[in-house]
């Protein structure tokens, strides 16, 4: 029997309009879609990428709550950054967020992203180990 997906919203309006969810839930597995630093509410990013890292992780952090989860269950993280240069300031905030936690992790140089003012994209993968 096929396990029963759950499908969480960040409230981004692209999610309907393509098609997608921000992350599907699939028995202890959660998978979040790629996610860039919009400020869905306002609908503004941050030029600077490191901000923009700052502000995916923060809407990563929401979804995975809403999950079950927390920053600690990803175990897989798969960046893009539109220029090589964005790469050491992107990873250092990763290093903050994720020192300790310490996921399996990608970093990808690609020529662009949906709309130019992304230049950051994050995809993850949590576990949560449900026990009774």
């Amino acid at each position: 029997m096929r396990p029963a997906h759950r499908l969480i919203s960040s409230g981004s309006p692209f999610e309907r309009t393509y098609g997608y969810s921000r992350a599907v839930v699939s028995g202890d597995e959660i998978h979040v879609s790629g996610t860039t630093g919009y400020d869905y509410e306002a609908m503004t990013m941050p030029d600077d990428p490191a901000e923009q890292a700052r502000a995916i992780y923060a809407t990563l952090a929401e979804v995975l709550k809403e999950a079950g989860a927390e920053l600690p269950d990803i175990v897989r993280l798969r960046t893009y950054v539109t220029d090589a240069a964005f790469c050491e300031p992107v990873l250092e905030v990763q290093g903050e967020v994720f020192g300790d936690i310490r996921p399996a992790a990608t970093i990808v140089v690609v020529s662009q992203l949906l709309k130019p003012e992304m230049k950051v994209e994050v995809e993850a993968d949590a576990r949560v180990n449900r026990r009774s």
